[in-house]
C-alpha cells in the first residue's frame, strides 16, 4: 500500500484525495480551511489543517514518509511554489504539483515538480488513477462505466501476438493501439493503431486497452498492476 500526501483541498485536490482513499491508499490529507479539512476527514486516512509553507508544520505531521505529494493549490500560486520548493527539499520523490498557466508549470519545474497537471486537462480522478502504479501510465476516464488505460504488458503477454492474447474474449477488452518501442531510446515510441491480429508484444511495448471499468479493474488485480 503507497502513501499519499494531497496538499490543498479544492475541486481537484479533493478528487484525488477521494480517489486514492477508495482506491485503498493511505492519504494524508492538508489545507488551511478548516471546513474543507473536516469534509475530507472521514474519507482519508488523516486530514491537517496547517499551512504547506511552513516546513516545520510539514514534518510534524510525518510528510517525509509519504511516496507521492500532490500539490493542488491553485489560487495562490506563491504557496503553490514554495510547497513544491519545500516538499523538494525535504526529500520526497515524486511531487505531482497543479499548475494554473504555463508560466506556473514552468516554475514549478524548475522547484522539483515531478510532475506538472492542469486542471483544464487533467481532472483530480485521473490524475489519482496513474499515481496508483507505475505500471498504468495513462487512465482516461470516458464515461461513469468505461475508460481507456495505457499500461506496462504484463510479462505474460510479452512474445505473443494480440490474437493469441485474445483479451476481448477472456477480459471483455479490446487493445485499441500499441506503442511500440523503436530503440533503446526512452522516447522513440511509435503509436501503432488498430494493431493486427498477428502484432507479437515486444518487452517495452505499451498497451491502449479500453473497456468497462469493471473489466479493468480485474484486469489490473489479475496481473497485480493495481498496487
Amino acid at each position: 500500500m503507497r502513501q499519499f500526501a494531497v496538499i490543498g483541498l479544492g475541486r481537484f485536490g479533493l478528487s484525488v484525495a477521494k480517489t486514492l482513499s477508495e482506491r485503498g491508499h493511505q492519504v494524508l490529507a492538508i489545507d488551511k480551511d478548516e471546513e474543507l479539512v473536516q469534509e475530507i476527514s472521514e474519507v482519508v486516512t488523516e486530514a491537517v489543517q496547517l499551512d504547506s509553507t511552513d516546513e516545520k508544520a510539514l514534518r510534524a505531521v510525518g510528510i517525509m514518509d509519504v511516496d507521492v505529494a500532490v500539490v493542488g493549490i491553485g489560487a495562490n500560486l506563491e504557496a503553490s511554489v514554495l510547497t513544491t520548493l519545500i516538499l523538494k527539499e525535504l526529500g520526497i520523490q515524486y511531487i505531482v504539483a497543479r499548475a494554473v498557466t504555463n508560466e506556473h508549470g514552468k516554475v514549478l519545474e524548475k522547484v522539483g515538480a515531478t510532475k506538472v497537471v492542469f486542471l483544464e486537462r487533467d481532472m483530480g480522478s485521473r490524475v489519482a488513477n496513474t499515481l496508483v502504479s507505475p505500471s498504468i501510465l495513462e487512465h482516461i476516464e470516458l464515461s461513469p462505466e468505461s475508460s481507456i488505460m495505457e499500461a506496462v504488458p504484463p510479462k505474460e503477454f510479452i512474445g505473443k501476438s494480440i490474437r493469441d492474447l485474445d483479451v476481448r474474449a477472456r477480459y471483455g477488452l479490446n487493445i485499441i493501439a500499441v506503442r511500440e518501442r523503436k530503440s533503446d531510446e526512452e522516447d522513440s515510441q511509435e503509436l501503432n493503431v488498430a494493431p493486427k491480429a498477428d502484432y507479437v508484444v515486444k518487452q517495452g511495448d505499451l498497451l491502449v486497452l479500453i473497456g468497462s471499468n469493471e473489466n479493468l479493474d480485474k484486469f489490473r488485480k489479475k496481473y497485480h498492476i493495481e498496487k
